[in-house]
């Protein structure tokens, strides 16, 4: 099984001091309404009436053309990043379908690795994207929203 990793609690504690965005804006605070708001912190649904940060997150070192940024969410309040290595995340399991697609060491898209798989195959879809050589990381994306979910290392 490959690692699925979620974001880093240093950035995560950051965004709750109010550090900038993808798009330099400070996180906007909001109340989940507890239906599709998962923390990709704890890769689990922020429960209905508490507090969440909601901004714009760019999963890449530095701004250059395949850097996409989009809306993520993420507890307020303290939570504990997602370090499971043998069952799929809660965040994970409430779509049918995910897109992934394999980077390179360069942050860039390496092109032919972009699938929607059903969400019972993402770990055998990552594997076959792992199959080449060039491929570094994964990216775990909602196949209806593009949003940002986890990222995939190789185990």
């Amino acid at each position: 099984m490959h690692k699925i990793s979620a974001l880093p609690t240093a950035q995560v504690q950051a965004y709750r001091q109010g550090a900038p965005d993808g798009y330099g804006n400070p996180p906007e605070r909001a109340i989940s309404n507890g239906e599709g708001n998962p923390c990709r912190h704890c890769l689990t649904y922020i429960p209905k009436g508490k507090e969440m940060l909601v901004l714009a997150h760019r999963p890449f070192p530095a701004t250059q053309p395949f850097a996409e940024t989009g809306p993520i969410y993420l507890c307020v309040e303290h939570c504990q990043r997602y370090e499971d290595l043998t069952n799929l995340p809660e965040a994970l399991t409430a779509s049918p379908n995910y897109l992934i697609k394999g980077y390179g060491s360069d942050d860039r898209i390496v092109y032919g690795t972009g699938i929607i798989t059903p969400q019972a195959e993402l770990q055998n879809a990552a594997g076959d994207i792992f199959a080449r050589a060039d491929v570094a990381y994964i990216h775990i994306r909602s196949a209806s929203n593009n949003c940002y979910h986890a990222r995939i290392d190789r185990a």
